[in-house]
């Protein structure tokens, strides 16, 4: 069976521990307390690969990272390599109604994504709307690197299974995205 790392990232309080939990079935006590997550937490679980043609399924090894800035980008930054080591793809989650938000992605970006080289193609912009908040986003205000990142909106309240569906393609794609590469070393090593 394939196996996927994905690292989810982003601001404080976007939503990424509840977006990790959804999609791999895992259940916590959601009192209605915000309690940020320490460093990391590593979910793993079998999920389908929707794309190109055919369904694989495939086991996601998904690091749900924390998102205070002073707190991981300061105290864990001698931990970085260790979260971004064999990444198969990231997941930058955001909430759309906070301005400082789309700023924040941009440093993300520039840490997991840009520094590590990754194809557009295994990386995924997740504006999720949190419960009560409004939908109508519209056109974000995204720099223009961002833009070239598929990008979708997430409302577990309204729309659960259009986020699973959305994630099973996105994996679709980097499973994509790493048989192309392994392929095209294999091809280096022949000629």
């Amino acid at each position: 069976m394939l196996k996927v790392k994905i690292l989810f990232i982003g601001p404080n309080e976007s939503g990424k521990t509840v977006l990790a939990n959804f999609l791999s079935d895992t259940t916590e006590n959601v009192g209605g307390e915000y309690r940020p997550t320490q460093g990391a937490r590593i979910l793993e679980f079998e999920s389908q690969a929707d794309g190109h043609g055919d369904n694989k399924t495939c086991e996601v090894e998904l690091w749900d990272c924390s998102g205070d800035f002073n707190f991981f980008f300061y105290r864990f930054e001698s931990c970085w390599p260790a979260l971004m080591k064999d990444a198969s793809g990231v997941v930058i989650i955001f909430n759309p109604d906070l301005p400082s938000h789309l700023k924040e992605i941009e440093t993300w970006h520039s840490m997991f994504i840009s520094s590590q080289g990754l194809q557009d193609s295994q990386c995924l912009l997740m504006a999720h709307h949190k419960p009560g908040s409004g939908d109508e986003v519209g056109q974000l205000p995204l720099a223009t690197h961002l833009n070239r990142l598929p990008l979708i909106q997430s409302n577990l309240e309204e729309e659960p299974e259009d986020v699973r569906v959305a994630f099973c393609r996105y994996l679709g794609n980097v499973l994509h995205t790493m048989s192309e590469s392994r392929e095209r070393e294999e091809m280096s090593i022949i000629t």
